[in-house]
């Protein structure tokens, strides 16, 4: 089930960042990576800014997790995480699309890394397109994509 995240859920919520973010720092060999070091202050700083949504389990465990907030015509999605033992179960899948319908007929935007090739793949898959790639640091890349 999925639905919108309250104050009470981001400690878990970040609580779960750390965890499903593991496999993306291991891409890079480098545990030194935003999303492994974001503070509960900086995600509270998100909630305020826009919407959190939660994909919960038949026990009410948070298992996945996506943010967006709308600016100047462009919804910007980021943080979307699904639980690594419930991953490739469409729940990924259902949380984006669910954050669109929660800004409806808008041009969304967000990034992932040129090594997360099954990111790459769902968001291609749902309609997404690269529009730009970005040299971060010497071994890191964005790629950028948009819906519109």
């Amino acid at each position: 089930m999925i639905k919108k995240a309250q104050k009470e859920d981001l400690e878990e919520i970040l609580k779960l960042q750390y965890l499903a973010y593991q496999s993306e720092a291991k891409l890079f060999g480098n545990m030194d990576i935003p999303p492994l070091k974001q503070t509960i202050e900086k995600v509270y700083d998100e909630f305020q800014k826009g919407v959190i949504l939660k994909a919960v389990d038949d026990g009410g465990v948070i298992i996945g997790s996506v943010r967006a907030y709308q600016e100047s015509g462009t919804v910007y999605i980021g943080k979307l995480m699904v639980h690594p033992k419930m991953q490739n179960k469409g729940i990924g899948t259902k949380l984006l699309l669910e954050i669109e319908n929660e800004y409806p007929n808008q041009r969304y935007e967000l990034f992932t890394s040129t090594r997360s090739e099954k990111n790459i793949a769902l968001y291609q898959k749902l309609g997404y397109k690269i529009f730009d790639e970005k040299q971060v640091t010497e071994e890191l890349r964005f790629v950028y994509m948009e819906k519109v």
